[in-house]
């Protein structure tokens, strides 16, 4: 059953709603997210972009590689958003930033390769070398 879920920035100034459950959620260890966020690691969790609605004076965006763009709110700084050329049709989400985190229970790890050699996960979530498309667990 799909329920409403919603989302802001630190602020307040860029809000999301979505009436879907996502495709995904996983947790990211790759160092682009590290730097974007500025946390060991970042949840996120996928959507068809029809689905959001992503809005606010203060929503900006940033190339953070070539075919990936990634949102976040110019007042606070809120990491939000990533959309890559690679899914067109997709927009991942940052689950730290919805109201109810606790609801998007992650289902994998992803780009494994680049994990920080301290941090321990002791789940049993499926753990990709990269991403789910490429298909190489560990």
């Amino acid at each position: 059953m799909n329920t409403a879920l919603k989302g802001a920035c630190l602020c307040g100034s860029v809000q999301f709603k979505t009436i879907m459950n996502p495709s995904w959620v996983g947790i990211c260890h790759c160092t682009s997210c590290r730097k974007a966020t500025g946390g060991a690691i970042n949840g996120a969790c996928g959507f068809p972009k029809s689905s959001v609605n992503l809005k606010g004076n203060s929503l900006r965006y940033f190339e953070s590689s070539p075919g990936v763009r990634r949102g976040f709110c110019s007042k606070c700084g809120t990491s939000l958003s990533y959309e890559n050329a690679l899914w067109s049709e997709d927009i991942h989400l940052m689950i730290g930033a919805f109201d109810c985190p606790e609801l998007l229970e992650p289902h994998f790890h992803i780009f494994t390769k680049d994990q920080l050699s301290w941090m321990i996960f002791t789940d049993e979530l499926v753990r990709y070398t990269t991403t789910p498309s490429n298909g190489d667990t560990q």
